[in-house]
């Protein structure tokens, strides 16, 4: 889990995004859209990035496709530690 998390959120192109996506969802889960309007970003672009944290088992969703609220898998949680250390570096 620790190299996904590296690779997705550091070693591709919108790690840097995906960092802010999945900080924001520890937060408070969202939707796509509250995600967009809370970041500042393109809805197709939060989609996208969504999709690849989704792939990587990075978050889950719940509820249906538009409406659906995405938040940080029980995996992910378990090694929060890497996250706070890859949030560090990207900030």
């Amino acid at each position: 889990m620790e190299a996904a998390l590296w690779y997705v959120l550091t070693g591709t192109r919108g790690g840097a995004n995906r960092v802010r996506i999945l900080s924001t969802l520890d937060e408070q889960p969202r939707n796509a859209n509250q995600l967009a309007e809370d970041l500042g970003l393109d809805y197709k672009t939060i989609r996208h990035h969504l999709d690849v944290l989704l792939e990587n088992d990075i978050v889950t969703k719940s509820g249906d496709d538009y409406g659906a609220i995405y938040l940080p898998t029980d995996r992910t949680r378990r090694h929060w530690d890497t996250v706070e250390q890859i949030i560090e570096k990207v900030e």
